[in-house]
């Protein structure tokens, strides 16, 4: 697995919903290591992310794809597909709004080369700033790693959407969440597959402009209702 001058063939795929002002700040933050490669996943933006991930200022190669089928885990599915011609050795998944603080990736990586076969960036561990985790999304956070510890035996400290999976590891899983149980899918299957799950301290920041999610009553309700469900039902 190792090349590189020690250092895996790593693609990062970067799920967005228009993120305009956000993602050229994410692309610049993220390390130009050897052999990185970024696919932006534009899930229907309207306020032109597309054309801002054309102009970002970026040291490694960045592929654009469009996917019309909304959902997180839709925009994933896609970012992986789209790297089938020369597959990576570890997948990274990193959200566009900037709150999560990509020059920390060798984190994960590290981890990943230390033995991990998935690595979850927690933010629960590491440094966040002060309202960057809002009170309704801690509490679902803490619930579902509670439920988790409950049902399956394994005490996650966060769901945090900054994680490192290898590539034959994320298929042996069979992702297929659409949406909001994205992220729990991955982290469930990843305990009834036997897959050695690692959590490093990742910094956490206030995004830039307003959740689609935890940022409204409506999306706050529909991601715990879907993330609970994955909790009890995926296999």
């Amino acid at each position: 697995m190792i090349r590189d001058a020690g250092r895996p063939r790593v693609a990062v795929v970067i799920p967005v919903f228009n993120e305009r002002a956000s993602l050229p700040l994410v692309l610049s933050a993220i390390p130009p290591l050897p052999g990185l490669e970024i696919v932006v996943v534009d899930n229907g933006s309207t306020d032109g992310t597309a054309e801002a991930a054309k102009e970002a200022r970026v040291g490694v190669p960045v592929q654009i794809v469009r996917e019309e089928r909304r959902g997180y885990g839709s925009a994933c599915l896609a970012g992986v597909a789209a790297l089938s011609r020369r597959p990576p050795e570890v997948l990274v998944f990193l959200d566009g709004d900037y709150s999560d603080h990509p020059e920390e990736l060798p984190r994960l990586l590290e981890a990943v080369e230390a033995g991990a076969d998935l690595v979850i960036g927690s933010r629960t561990l590491g440094n966040r700033e002060r309202g960057a985790l809002l009170p309704q999304a801690r509490f679902g956070n803490a619930l579902a790693c509670a439920l988790i510890r409950l049902l399956h035996g394994h005490r996650y400290t966060d769901l945090g959407p900054f994680r490192a999976i290898r590539r034959d590891a994320y298929e042996r899983l069979g992702m297929r969440d659409p949406d909001f149980g994205w992220t729990c899918e991955m982290q469930v299957l990843a305990l009834r597959k036997g897959l050695r799950v690692a959590e490093v301290p990742v910094s956490y920041r206030r995004r830039v402009g307003v959740s689609k999610i935890t940022g409204t009553l409506t999306g706050t309700l529909r991601a715990g209702w879907k993330i609970l469900r994955t909790v009890f039902f995926v296999r």
